[in-house]
């Protein structure tokens, strides 16, 4: 599998990249981060994980520098990784190299204990644009929350969800909410609390089981307020964007564009790019398994550029990509 940078910035912007990462990274064997070995029911290993992923985060800090400086808490979309289960079970969390692209990936230990693991969401509850938590559902149909501070059990029953989802806060409080899909094609709402706790769940609407992938990180139409998008059947994707009212979370869905059947897996984790206007941006895997970046434009209208490729094939070797 290939990892293919994105469009230079240029030889300063490029060394301090490195630099700022190599900084949040003292300690580690050869650059690579790996967390303590651990059952895979017990957070230890993912709490570690998720405080070398927060470090590589605050090195990238720095690539916003000449963004605007005033902007208010939760302006920026988040940089979260992508995380990766192979087929025998090994977690790997791939993070922003500040260029574009993805960094080489680091593995979650214990190797081979993710097997049990059928969905990831990784939240940023207080806006800094970092990781803070973790929620893993088990094929048992358990949901758990993993934070810095705090592991929370939510119970069983979350398989009967085919789709699990957190887009950032679309209920009006700073915490990243849960959107979950039942089998009946009905779209819930779980507002969050500061342990990962949720509330319990809203009904959004019905109608939902027509999109083949939905997927959101923060705001894509440029007014702050968390959006998702919704893939239907004939590959036409739809822009939902977000109003901050718990009550109703969305407006009526505006067209984007149609052929992203070319695509098996669409999903975003905020600003990949790292650009200074920190704008969400997507990600999509084809067929062939190589991985596209579409960047964010902050424009309901058009919310994203032309798609840049960014990983050759190989991909497709995931059986959980989110």
């Amino acid at each position: 599998m290939t990892l293919l940078s994105g469009r230079q910035r240029g030889r300063a912007l490029a060394r301090l990249t490195t630099a700022a990462i190599a900084a949040a990274l003292v300690g580690t064997t050869a650059g690579t981060a790996v967390a303590d070995d651990g059952p895979a029911s017990d957070p230890t290993a993912l709490r570690t994980a998720m405080k070398q992923v927060a470090e590589r985060g605050t090195a990238l800090d720095g690539l916003r520098a000449h963004g605007p400086k005033s902007a208010a808490p939760g302006t920026f979309a988040p940089y979260l990784p992508l995380n990766a289960i192979t087929e025998t079970g090994d977690l790997l969390l791939y993070t922003p190299n500040g260029d574009g692209g993805l960094r080489k990936p680091f593995p979650v230990k214990p190797k081979g204990g993710w097997k049990d693991v059928d969905a990831i969401m990784q939240v940023d509850f207080d806006r800094d644009e970092n990781l803070d938590g973790t929620y893993t559902r088990t094929s048992d149909g358990a949901l758990r929350y993993t934070g810095y501070n705090a592991d929370t059990d939510l119970g069983r029953g979350w398989d009967t969800y085919d789709v699990l989802l957190s887009p950032g806060d679309l209920g009006g409080a700073k915490e990243a909410d849960v959107l979950a899909r039942d089998g009946s094609g009905t779209l819930w709402l779980f507002l969050a609390k500061g342990d990962g706790s949720l509330s319990a769940r809203k009904k959004v609407g019905t109608g939902w089981g027509q999109f083949t992938q939905i997927a959101g990180q923060h705001d894509l139409s440029g007014d702050g307020r968390a959006d998702i998008v919704a893939r239907d059947k004939a590959g036409v994707l739809w822009l939902y964007k977000g109003t901050g009212d718990y009550k109703r979370p969305f407006t009526a869905r505006t067209k984007i564009g149609g052929g992203w059947n070319q695509f098996d897996r669409i999903l975003s984790t905020g600003d990949l790019d790292i650009d200074e206007k920190g704008r969400a941006d997507l990600v999509a895997r084809d067929k062939a398994g190589a991985l596209w970046l579409y960047k964010g434009t902050g424009n309901a209208s058009a919310p994203f550029t032309a798609k840049v490729k960014i990983g050759d094939s190989g991909w497709n070797a995931y059986r959980l990509f989110s």
